[in-house]
């Protein structure tokens, strides 16, 4: 039974965000990627597999070459659930603008 990783977990290591970043606007073999990191081919393979697994990279094989590509659709997820936190962020900016708009009233009226 094959496990899945937690898409968190999986975007938690620089290298793998790295990967992404690489891999958002074109797929790219494990060589073309390995050439961006002063690592192994085989930490390359073990991140790009990492990703597989929580579905953020899909492999495409064209000929001999093995592609792999970002999926975007989960990268929604993140930023699905990171809009809670806007929303929150933006609630708490407006109560500070208030209170900066009621101080400086208050002060002018003086």
């Amino acid at each position: 039974m094959e496990t899945r990783r937690d898409i968190f977990q999986a975007v938690a290591d620089p290298t793998r965000r790295a990967i992404i970043l690489l891999i958002a606007t074109q797929a790219m073999t494990p060589n073309a990627i390995a050439e961006h990191f002063d690592t192994t081919r085989q930490a390359v393979s073990k991140h790009l597999r990492i990703l597989a697994e929580c579905e953020l990279v899909t492999q495409k094989q064209q000929g001999r070459e093995i592609y792999y590509s970002l999926q975007i659709e989960k990268m929604k997820q993140i930023d699905q659930w990171l809009e809670q936190f806007r929303k929150i962020w933006e609630t708490r900016f407006n109560q500070f603008d208030d209170l900066l708009s009621t101080i400086k009233t208050n002060n002018h009226e003086k």
